[in-house]
């Protein structure tokens, strides 16, 4: 049922406002004083009942076929590269992460065996064991006669001596042989 409403004489309903928007506290009163309205007859209607619209077979609503973008394509398309080379490369990464703490174990491996070389090293170079190798092999410490002393207090002096007679020709082909041969031990 449409629902009907009688304006009320001091409600705002938006828009033009003709006279004062104060409250009127004495509307109340005037209202009571009014002279009762005698209610208006009935009359009596058939009422009928309300009757049912049977609504129309709805068809299903199809949608257009749509077409996929071909920038969206190679979107998605960089996008399943992109992902392929980081999963490749953390497996990459995986595995060199396996190999760096199998080396490392290696150089655990091999600190412990060098520690133990080094050790074996220093006891070959015992003095103790040194004489005992000799005494072994019958080595024995030099005797007086075969210790020969040189003198160095002299200055340090140089003797040239050259062939007599060599010909320019000679010369001319030894100085282009040293230079080849500068040339060569240069670049190799």
């Amino acid at each position: 049922m449409a629902r009907t409403s009688r304006r009320q004489p001091n409600s705002y309903r938006g828009g033009r406002v003709v006279g004062n928007l104060a409250y009127d506290y004495s509307y109340a009163e005037r209202r009571e004083r009014r002279a009762p309205q005698p209610a208006p007859e009935r009359r009596e209607e058939f009422i009928r009942p309300p009757q049912r619209r049977e609504k129309a077979a709805v068809r299903p609503r199809v949608r257009e076929r749509q077409r996929v973008s071909g920038v969206l394509t190679l979107g998605f398309a960089a996008l399943a590269a992109l992902i392929v080379v980081v999963l490749m490369s953390y497996a990459q990464l995986t595995s060199i992460s396996a190999e760096v703490v199998s080396m490392q174990k290696e150089l655990k491996s091999l600190d412990a065996e060098h520690v133990a070389l080094l050790t074996q090293y220093e006891r070959t170079y015992d003095l103790e064991t040194v004489k005992a190798a000799a005494a072994a092999t019958g080595m024995s410490k030099p005797s007086s006669s075969q210790i020969s002393y040189i003198d160095l207090s002299a200055p340090d002096s140089v003797e040239l001596c050259q062939t007599q007679g060599v010909s320019v020709l000679s010369r001319v082909f030894t100085s282009l042989g040293q230079g080849v041969c500068s040339v060569v031990e240069y670049f190799s």
